[in-house]
């Protein structure tokens, strides 16, 4: 997944250092698929961060969840935050309320390493590997996207977000330009979420 990100960050024109930086910084795959199906769709350099920034959103939720398991004053406690992702925030999770901070670190820290890698192994060898098109990996785009989505179809109500938003990114992609329909369908979900709350 992350030699893909790399060969497909470059495929839509963003230069090989900002890519392996992307990974480096944000690590965050759904967030930089997100950022680069917009850009090698002609979207706008803002409507990809924005975009990216929306997907995101859902870290303020689980920092706030976690926080009171990591450690120390809040800057440490930010700092140990930046070890969570989805996965590691997941198998760190002992249910009511509690995680483990050593299941987060272990689990995150290889993960960071091999997508960063991965990454840097598509933008090197990108020239040389076939586009991700002529292998079929421009449908992980949409398959990693569902993934997501099937994995967070757990009550009626994230439902009824996950099919307004479809919905949503379905009609303003088709009338607007690039990256607007995932920018909107983003807002649904974070809406969707803060009533959820």
């Amino acid at each position: 997944m992350a030699i893909s990100f790399g060969i497909s960050a470059q495929a839509a024109g963003i230069p090989g250092l900002a890519a392996i930086a992307m990974s480096a910084f944000v690590y965050a795959g759904s967030a930089q698929f997100a950022a680069v199906a917009i850009l090698a769709q002609g979207g706008s350099v803002a409507a990809a961060v924005l975009a990216a920034a929306l997907m995101n959103a859902r870290y303020l939720a689980m920092g706030v969840a976690i926080g009171p398991s990591l450690k120390g004053g809040r800057t440490r406690r930010a700092l140990e935050g930046q070890a969570v992702v989805d996965a590691s925030w997941a198998l760190a999770n002992r249910g009511e309320g509690r995680f483990d901070r050593h299941t987060l670190f272990g689990s995150s820290a290889p993960q960071y390493v091999t997508w960063l890698g991965g990454t840097v192994v598509g933008v090197l060898a990108g020239g040389i590997l076939p586009h991700p098109e002529n292998l079929g990996i421009d449908a992980i785009f949409p398959a990693f996207f569902l993934a997501l989505l099937l994995g967070e179809l757990k009550t009626a109500e994230a439902g009824a977000v996950a099919i307004g938003g479809a919905a949503v990114a379905l009609v303003v992609g088709l009338m607007a330009p690039a990256g607007i329909g995932i920018l909107a369908a983003s807002a649904v979900a974070l809406i969707g979420a803060v009533r959820a709350r």
